[in-house]
């Protein structure tokens, strides 16, 4: 008996049209739209990817041969709200419920050589609008204003998707010369999807790997962004940095593959930022889920390793101060990427901080201690928790289970600590008027350094109370010949 195996394309078309399911009214509601105007509309892209995949979400995407301004007055009469910011690259956008919708004119576009902003082109026919775009899964459409819709497959999308593997409708060098940032989006899409990569785009983005320097730093961190908050960003991570694109934008995560040798051991930097990477994503849900912040650090809690790299005599290698240059190359490096300010400062506090822990020895850490790591961790003290938890990378099991003791400990002591004097607020005994009243001043830089004093020694002691503070300020300002302190 013959046993004729189904076709990728009648699989994918009926998983396709079986997700429209979801929001089948508002979909057909949209393409009679359309077709009683004269136009067609196609549901295309990544939104028919997911549909195959059952993971069709309220973002649609959609293809037309209408113009932007017609389909604006489309989309007028039909959304509850429209978005007009994406017109010259020929983009509406609307909003019907809960649902967003782009649709966007049959289009081609290319870079010029030395151009940051794409050349966009309008076309009339679907097949070459799915010939411009970036991989072969994402230029399947679901054609929708003829009698019955109609799934089309020009160029073996559905094979791809089915095989698991990124390969381009077109050549690669062509299509990675009309927009260098699918170098990068091919890097996504291992990291979202884990597909593997057809051989002619790594060979092409080796090639190519220096036009992506074309592109604003806006684009490269957002499309950064999208790979390390996927659910697999080392799949993608090792991609730019086995092609080069990494080294373009992020130069400092290929430096981390430092040399090793005979005499010289030490861990290997590059493949233990990936593992605490890991780690720390393992550990997230202490975050409340995905977060950024956090990814960012493990990603570059060593950076700095490289630039502090020193051999000692008779064997093995230090890296002294790795968190110090670390964190102020992260907070050049984002701040080039266009990071807003909050993400900075944070990832380059948590660089700067991540080997405190290690540097209170086994866990004899005193109660003054304990209170400078909660001051210095601030409102990022889960953070650096989870951070440092990632970074015991150790194959030796008795020294890992030592370490998580260890900080199991310090945690403990923590909440202890907080629950007995309240350190999320800490502060000194006395405050700024309190202070003026005493020593007889005014409002000037004297008084901060008073109240620095007195923080110190709540950091040092703890609660010392208004009358022992008091007693201790006025020795200060004795030792510091303050001729107006109150006796």
């Amino acid at each position: 008996m013959n046993t004729q195996i189904p076709n990728p394309r009648d699989i994918a078309a009926k998983l396709a049209l079986g997700a429209l399911d979801r929001h089948e009214a508002l979909i057909f509601g949209l393409a009679d739209a359309f077709k009683s105007a004269g136009f067609t509309l196609a549901l295309v892209g990544g939104s028919v990817r997911d549909a195959i995949l059952g993971r069709l979400g309220n973002d649609l995407d959609f293809t037309t041969n209408a113009r932007p301004d017609d389909s604006k007055i489309i989309l007028e009469k039909w959304a509850e709200a429209i978005w007009e910011m994406g017109a010259a690259f020929g983009t509406i956008a609307g909003k019907k419920n809960d649902v967003t919708v782009e649709v966007t004119t049959y289009r081609s576009e290319s870079y010029d050589r030395d151009s940051r902003k794409p050349e966009v082109n309008f076309g009339d026919s679907i097949e070459g609008d799915l010939l411009r775009r970036d991989f072969t899964v994402n230029a399947m459409a679901l054609e929708l204003t003829g009698d019955a819709p109609v799934f089309i497959d020009l160029f073996n999308g559905a094979a791809d998707l089915a095989r698991k593997v990124l390969r381009t409708p077109g050549t690669a060098q062509s299509s990675f010369s009309d927009d260098p940032l699918r170098m990068m989006r091919a890097a996504r899409f291992v990291s979202q999807l884990e597909f593997s990569v057809d051989p002619e785009i790594i060979t092409a983005i080796i090639e190519m790997s220096d036009r992506l320097s074309i592109i604003s730093s806006e684009r490269i961190r957002d499309e950064f962004t999208k790979i390390l908050m996927s659910d697999n960003p080392k799949l993608g991570l090792r991609l730019l940095v086995d092609t080069g694109l990494a080294a373009v934008f992020l130069p400092e995560l290929p430096r981390l593959k430092l040399e090793i040798d005979e005499h010289h051991h030490h861990k290997d930097v590059y493949e233990h930022t990936l593992t605490v990477l890991d780690q720390a994503i393992a550990l997230e849900e202490r975050l409340g889920g995905p977060n950024l912040t956090i990814r960012l650090a493990a990603l570059m809690h060593d950076i700095g390793k490289p630039r502090t790299r020193e051999l000692i005599p008779g064997g093995g290698v230090s890296f002294h101060h790795h968190e110090v240059v670390g964190a102020k190359m992260a907070s050049k490096r984002l701040k080039e990427l266009r990071f807003d300010g909050k993400t900075v400062d944070d990832v380059s506090t948590l660089v700067f901080l991540h080997l405190r822990f290690h540097g209170y020895g086994t866990g004899e850490w005193t109660d003054s201690a304990v209170r400078r790591y909660i001051r210095d961790a601030g409102h990022l003290l889960e953070q650096l928790h989870v951070l440092t938890r990632a970074d015991c990378t150790t194959r030796n099991k008795r020294k890992a289970e030592q370490l998580a003791a260890t900080y199991d400990s310090l945690e403990n002591r923590i909440t202890e600590l907080k629950e007995q004097e309240e350190l999320d607020r800490i502060r000194p005994d006395l405050d700024g008027r309190q202070i003026m009243e005493i020593l007889g001043i005014k409002p000037s830089r004297m008084v901060g350094e008073a109240y620095n004093y007195l923080l110190e020694l709540r950091m040092e002691r703890g609660p010392l109370g208004e009358d022992l503070a008091r007693e201790e300020l006025l020795d200060w300002a004795r030792d510091k010949e303050l001729g107006s302190a109150k006796q």
